[in-house]
């Protein structure tokens, strides 16, 4: 019966040993590592760090001159529903005006991308442990979506004011209606109507989040670009 009882318990060892070492490679596979077994507030903080450099190196870099401007990716160009304008007016030999209206719609998104790092550091400390633990696990823009999806409506509202005080300083909204105005005098041509201030706080977002989630990219998949120990620690085998 001892013996019995004995080759019972072994098989019981190995059945375990096997289980932990299944587990073990599933977690492998699943790029988890080490990360996984991370205490739930060390995962928070690196991800909210994370957050944070990715969050200040997209607000540094669109927040200068040329940040969208000059940058392909984000350039906010003429909007779809006026490019009909846009042809009608070069058609005449209005195109410099164009070009400036453009350039000053991306100057107005250059000069208000700064005044989002507090919004987005705010927002940062909502994040929860259980929304840590997913987004660390999950893919690679999946901080900035998550962070997108939580607060695209508060930075809207609170990007809004900053946006069309830059767009009036740098006379956007002066030149939009000085070109729908030269639009108008040619022959059967009606403009859309369009809340360019809105628009412009739209774009403006997109291509910080763009930004974000590119920064984002860099931390899960370059180790140069985790400049912490803790981001090191957190990412280092994901």
């Amino acid at each position: 019966m001892q013996a019995l009882r004995s080759a019972l318990f072994l098989v019981a060892l190995l059945s375990a040993l096997a289980a932990s070492a299944q587990v073990e490679e599933i977690t492998k596979q699943l790029g988890l590592g080490e990360s996984s077994m991370l205490p739930d507030a060390k995962i928070a903080s690196g991800l909210k760090e994370a957050l944070q450099v990715g969050a200040n190196n997209a607000v540094k870099l669109t927040g200068q001159k040329d940040g969208y401007f000059g940058n392909a990716a984000i350039k906010i160009l003429m909007p779809k529903s006026l490019r009909p304008v846009e042809s009608g007016l070069r058609a005449i030999g209005y195109g410099p005006k164009v070009d400036e209206f453009v350039l000053s719609m991306n100057r107005a998104a250059e000069r208000a991308a700064p005044q989002a790092k507090k919004i987005f550091g705010d927002a940062i400390l909502s994040m929860s442990f259980e929304d840590a633990r997913k987004i660390l696990q999950g893919s690679d823009t999946a901080a900035t979506e998550y962070f997108k999806s939580k607060t695209s409506s508060q930075l809207t509202t609170a990007f809004r004011p900053i946006v069309e005080k830059s767009m009036n300083e740098t006379g956007v909204t002066r030149q939009y209606e000085d070109l729908i105005g030269k639009y108008q005098t040619l022959p059967f041509m009606n403009s859309p109507s369009l809340d360019i201030n809105n628009y412009v706080v739209g774009q403006a977002l997109n291509g910080l989040f763009f930004m974000l989630g590119e920064e984002e990219k860099k931390i899960r998949k370059n180790p140069a670009a985790r400049v912490t120990s803790l981001l090191k620690e957190v990412f280092a085998k994901h």
